[in-house]
């Protein structure tokens, strides 16, 4: 931070956007899903398009590097750098204009390529420049990189669809760049303009024997930069090409006009198995003949990862056939259904023209599993596209490495390029993973390797050696979509020759004299094994941790937590916008702050010392983890896994040890101990809900927000008078009655256990053996950081669920936070047969009803319910795939009409919608889809909502009661009886 300070001065004093200079948010940018790590001095997160460029002046000025970022996705180190980050993520997203009969649209370069398709879509257009980061992916940073897709065999590349692009050079000349002819004629542009485009065209007609010389004739070339768009062949010439793949370090972009295509309206899959990967590679070159859109690879390892990862388990299992080594995805979208069909049958009669056939022995077995229902093909397309994240989900220390990541050889070499590229990787000791696009001879390949240690980072430099020293025979590209950035740049000699590379040094020296524009990509990088840029430097090290949960699936210190936080790839699933839960509070903030990735970095950080002494149990790690919900959809959502609820249990616990309990932490962490104190003196307990004055100081001194009514305790709390119910001879469950539906909503645990009794099941409410209090799963003194109170609660639930459990006797809950502990933090806490037990039975209420109706043994009377019912799942429902048996037992009810909201969590999350300081994201969380969609439901239709926070947050925020599918299930019943 030397000499940084005047810089952050005058950039607080002319931007309004968020300016960075603090060691943690710096922490955040110093990565991107490369391998490599620069601490930058600051960053800057401009709210339009004039800030931004006020902050390239002011960084100018102060003699400080630039370097400009969108999701941070980059593989290859392009978005890292010393000097000052310009985020253009969070405000510069806007489309500006849109011409539907030309098929062209201007956006600013913060787009996100997901957000702009879907504005596009309700016109029958998109962009199909579809990379695989798609919904995190900015198209700024895509033109950076020249990115090109899973379907640029149809639709070309970036470039290929890029018609313009408006950029300010270094020094703040604003300029436009298009198509120009070669004699500038009625260009209009300053001077300064004009010059610069004289000199680029004068350098593309001297060079253009050379370019045609040693530019790769493949589709797939992003290497350094396109001198071939500046020769004369290619004339009119368009100079946006020339900033195309630039990588942020010719000019700074403010925005982009871009080529739109129709939308795709009929499509269908043919999953080819192999049983030979060489075959597979071989055969790609005889089915693009066919003229599909895309032919993608999925090989053995990326197969047997997707089946340990519950999202994508099912659709292997619909899709995979036999044991194949490997899988080419061939996709064809005619516009004709018919044209379709007959281009499958096509490719199975190919297939079996090349050799390959079901019975056949190893090396020629294989077919074509068809594909044509909608919801598999996007099944497999999201599996295909997180290829990356499942190769990552490795939970060793060594990891599929990107550098020889891109290589592009032409079709008739691929299968004798990647066998002698694993023979490669086995004479240095490795092994590597190989997925995606097949058809265009582009496969992303990567060697596991741990880059902790010396000797895997010679193997890597050896490797990329002798990679591209093959590629070169092959006349392919060592580049051929994710860019150079650190990991490539270092190569172009190699692959290019002096002069070109000179060219690419003369072309950065005219545009930026100065280098103060993302140096170190492209031209002048550093080495690309220089262990001083890599996220694992050589002092990279992490002190064993006391830590309060088990982590022992991973590797490192503290007993594993050091490992399961590595997972972290940086790829940014988390910072999807729509589709699933993940992640709430960044889809209500766009900050990197608020991201499961840029809390994952910032534990990473703190554990290896980089933040200072004690920064597990700061301020500023409880500040990074304010706004996150224990939602877990980054459990389930995160295709490397990365459970940051669980993860941010032990900074609490950290925390609480270091610094103690708040009050409010009190307050909600032992709300199990005196719940029931607290009902018997209900009226007294709930005052403070109807006074302003206890409002205002529960808020000063409990940080619990006055403008939120609390739960309201009652005097009839759920008390059974018996411990069993229901007929003797009925197949025995246990009702776990946890604490909230007792406390506060005791009719839903009432209408369980009716519903339970009437289908004839024998329902168990066993006291716990010490009489004392009623059970709890601990779930609020977790999140309050009191691990061992939360241990000592559910070994009171063991001890008395065990004979149940041990019997094979199911254990229902209601409430999925509750429950779902059972399943997830108990055997994190205990690791006995018994808690493994229980974990193993434990199901939700709507689980078991499903399961038993699926097996033909659930006898309930249900009556018809004409009408409409909508449904909020919660986020544990989502995480742990409970949430589809709430549609079907609904479905139960005859003349019922289920519809699902699309809904990330709905803000309440606990006792974080109650909270002073987090009131307003829990809002803006739940304002993104939940409470408008209920708002927009008639008076008659149900709301539906299992989690008893879901309910509070929907009541506070329409003005409407949402009732537990217990009691939806009741009303049912007392339909049917009111019938008869």
């Amino acid at each position: 931070m030397k000499n940084a300070s005047s810089l952050e001065r005058r950039l607080r004093s002319n931007i309004t956007g968020d300016v960075l200079f603090d060691r943690f948010s710096r922490g955040r940018y110093a990565t991107d899903a490369s391998f490599y790590q620069i601490l930058p001095l600051g960053v800057v997160v401009p709210r339009t398009m004039d800030e931004a460029l006020r902050a390239l002046s002011i960084a100018r000025d102060e003699g400080r590097i630039v370097t400009p970022r969108g999701g941070g996705t980059s593989q290859c180190g392009q978005t890292v750098n010393e000097g000052l980050v310009v985020d253009f993520s969070k405000h510069l997203n806007r489309l500006l204009s849109l011409d539907v009969e030309n098929r062209t649209c201007v956006v600013e370069p913060g787009i996100v390529l997901d957000d702009l398709n879907r504005q596009l879509r309700k016109h029958g257009l998109w962009f199909p420049v579809d990379v695989s980061t798609a919904s995190r992916a900015t198209i700024g940073g895509m033109a950076g990189n020249n990115s090109c897709g899973g379907r640029s065999l149809r639709y070309g590349t970036m470039r290929d669809n890029t018609l313009s692009m408006d950029a300010a050079l270094a020094d703040g000349t604003l300029l436009h760049f298009g198509e120009v002819p070669r004699d500038l004629a009625r260009v209009n542009s300053p001077q300064s303009g004009l010059e610069l485009f004289r000199d680029m065209l004068d350098l593309g007609e001297r060079e253009a024997a050379e370019v045609a010389e040693r530019f790769p004739k493949v589709q797939r070339r992003v290497g350094g930069y396109n001198l071939d768009a500046l020769v004369p062949r290619n004339a009119p010439n368009n100079l946006a090409h020339l900033l195309v793949g630039s990588e942020g370090t010719l000019a700074f972009t403010t925005q982009v006009e871009l080529k739109l295509w129709p939308v795709i309206g009929n499509k269908v899959l043919g999953v080819c198995h192999f049983g030979s990967f060489y075959e597979a590679m071989d055969a790609a070159q005889h089915l693009v003949k066919l003229r599909p859109i895309a032919v993608e690879l999925v090989d053995r390892t990326m197969i047997a990862l997707g089946r340990d990862i519950a999202m994508f388990k099912p659709v292997i299992e619909a899709t995979v056939r036999g044991d194949p080594d490997a899988l080419l995805i061939v996709e064809f979208a005619e516009e004709d259904r018919a044209d379709n069909l007959q281009k499958l049958k096509q490719l199975s009669e190919l297939m079996a023209d090349l050799g390959f056939g079901w019975s056949h022995p190893q090396r020629k077995w294989g077919g074509v599993v068809d594909v044509i229902e909608p919801a598999t093909q996007t099944a497999i397309a999201d599996f295909r596209t997180s290829g990356l994240n499942v190769m990552m989900s490795m939970k060793q220390e060594g990891k599929p490495v990107s550098f020889v990541e891109d290589c592009a050889v032409p079709l008739p070499h691929l299968a004798d390029y990647t066998e002698r590229l694993n023979a490669i990787f086995a004479r240095h000791g490795t092994r590597g993973t190989m997925y995606a696009h097949a058809s265009e001879g582009c496969l992303h390949v990567r060697p596991v390797l741990n880059l902790k240690l010396e000797k895997d980072v010679k193997a890597m430099r050896a490797i990329a050696e002798e990679a591209f020293e093959m590629v070169r025979e092959y006349k392919g590209s060592h580049s051929g979509e994710h860019g150079d950035g650190l990991v490539r740049s270092e190569f172009h000699e190699a692959m290019f020759g002096a002069r070109i590379v000179a060219d690419f040094r003369e072309v950065k020296q005219r545009f930026d004299p100065d280098n103060l524009l993302n140096p170190g990509k492209i031209v002048d990088p550093p080495k690309m094994d220089d262990r001083s840029l890599f996220r694992y430097r050589p002092d990279y090290r992490i002190g064993e941790l006391k830590t309060v949960l088990d982590w022992s699936a991973y590797p490192g210190a503290g007993g594993g937590f050091q490992g399961a936080v590595e997972m972290c790839n940086n790829n940014g699933a988390c910072r999807k916008l729509e589709g699933g839960v993940m992640c709430p509070s960044y889809r209500a903030t766009r900050n990197e702050k608020d991201v499961t990735r840029g809390r994952a970095n910032t534990l990473r950080l703190a554990i290896s010392g980089q933040l200072g002494p004690h920064a597990l149990a700061s301020d500023e790690m409880m500040e990074t983890l304010k706004l996150c919900v224990s939602c877990k959809a980054c459990r389930h959502e995160c295709p490397t896994g990365v459970d940051m609820a669980k993860m941010k249990i032990e900074v609490l616990a950290a925390r609480a040890e270091k610094h103690g309990l708040s009050l409010r932490d009190r307050l909600v962490g032992y709300l199990p101990r005196y719940a029931n104190l607290a009902s018997r003196f209900a009226p007294l307990a709930n005052w403070r809900n109807s006074s302003p004055l206890l409002r205002a100081l529960f808020e000063k001194f409990a940080g619990i927000s006055a403008k939120r009514a609390l739960p309201a305790f009652r005097r009839d709390v759920f008390r059974p008078d018996a411990e069993t119910y229901g007929p003797s001879d009925g197949r025995e469950v246990v009702l776990f009655a946890d604490t909230f539906n007792r406390a506060y909503e005791r009719e839903n645990l009432d209408a369980a256990l009716r519903v339970l009794v009437e289908a004839g099941y024998r329902v168990h409410i066993p006291r716990p053996a010490d009489r004392a209090r009623p059970l709890c799963c601990g779930r609020t003194f977790l999140s309050a950081g009191l691990v061992d109170q939360a241990r000592s609660e559910l070994n009171r639930l063991v001890t008395t669920y065990a004979p149940f459990a041990a019997r094979g006797v199911p254990i229902i809950g209601l409430e999925p936070s509750c429950l779902l502990t059972l399943r997830d933090e108990l055997p994190s806490l205990r690791s006995d047969n018994e808690a493994k037990s229980i974990s193993a039975h434990a199901l939700l209420f709507e689980e078991f009803l499903v399961r038993e109706a699926e097996a033909g043994r659930l006898k309930l009377p249900l009556g018809a319910m004409p009408g409409k019912a909508l449904i909020h799942g919660h986020c544990h429902q989502k995480s742990f795939g409970a949430f589809k048996p709430v549609e079907k037992a609904l479905r139960l009810i005859p003349e019922l009409s289920v519809e699902t909201i699309e809904s990330s969590c709905c803000g309440m999350a606990g006792a974080f919608g109650y909270g002073a300081d987090t009131y307003e994201a829990s809002m803006e969380m739940a304002e993104l889809s939940l409470l408008p969609a209920v708002r927009r439901a008639e008076t008659a239709t149900l709301i539906v909502a299992d989690g008893t926070s879901c309910r509070h947050q929907i009541k506070d925020g329409t003005n409407r009661a949402a009732l537990h599918v217990a009691r939806v299930l009741a009303m049912s019943l007392d339909s049917a009886q009111v019938k008869h």
